[in-house]
């Protein structure tokens, strides 16, 4: 095996939450270029099909599943999908979630709760049933982000707590699954990347963050994307319990 061949993805099936719109069709796409069929999940199923087309166009086969991760039964019915379509899950990707900027004297009961329903909670109940029947050398990522190691100025607090939550939750699941299962969990840690939730940004923000990124600029999605498939696949295989900022450099300031 080169070491390109430890980037391949042949034969291996994928599922990837989140995967209607921004970083998760980014995400789908580098996983199909690499080899994979992918099992995609979202709430929005009108939107799944265009990221269905984009898969199959590579060639690759692809699988929708109206998904709410926050709903246990929903993830549990997402591998059971691509169990019976396909007869195994190799690689998850835990891309689903949703962020919030409200001042912590303002937010309620449920606007926290629904962040860490989905950002966390859902990862764990997708977790839970992936890691039921992968088999030794799978890997799951889970996609936290900068704002669990710093903080952008946004009143953040619910994100902030979830995405720190999913590093122990990796950490954790990499020592459970590790010898036992054989099964590696990493998290990485993405800056600022052109998505939905950036979109939501007011007018100079992303341009204020560009000027603590020693980079000075916002990331590619496909950059991150390239970093997903190293992390899923054999090329980093012994990578486990890891968090992987891939930020532009933003945490060392």
């Amino acid at each position: 095996m080169t070491v390109m061949d430890r980037f391949r993805l042949d034969g291996k099936v994928a599922v990837v939450t989140g995967a209607s719109s921004g970083l998760g069709v980014a995400f789908a796409r580098a996983l199909a270029e690499a080899g994979a069929d992918v099992v995609l999940g979202a709430r929005r199923a009108d939107k799944l099909a265009d990221t269905v087309a984009m898969v199959e166009g590579l060639g690759r086969r692809a699988l929708a599943v109206p998904t709410d991760v926050a709903s246990q039964p929903d993830c549990q019915g997402l591998v059971d999908a691509a169990m019976e379509d396909f007869g195994r899950v190799d690689v998850l990707v835990n891309n689903a979630g949703i962020g919030t900027a409200v001042p912590a004297t303002r937010e309620t009961p449920e606007q926290f709760t629904q962040v860490i329903d989905v950002n966390l909670n859902g990862c764990y109940w997708m977790a839970q049933a992936c890691g039921k029947v992968m088999a030794p050398g799978s890997s799951i990522v889970n996609i936290s982000s900068v704002i669990a190691l710093t903080t952008a100025e946004l009143p953040q607090a619910a994100y902030s707590a979830s995405k720190a939550g999913l590093i122990g939750l990796t950490r954790d699941l990499a020592q459970q699954w590790g010898t036992r299962k054989g099964i590696r969990v990493n998290a990485i840690a993405p800056g600022f990347f052109a998505s939905e939730m950036t979109d939501q940004y007011k007018e100079g923000y992303l341009d204020r963050m560009s000027e603590r990124i020693p980079m000075g600029r916002i990331g590619d999605p496909e950059e991150l994307a390239a970093a997903v498939v190293f992390v899923a696949s054999d090329a980093g295989g012994y990578l486990t319990g890891q968090t992987v900022a891939v930020d532009g450099g933003l945490t060392i300031t």
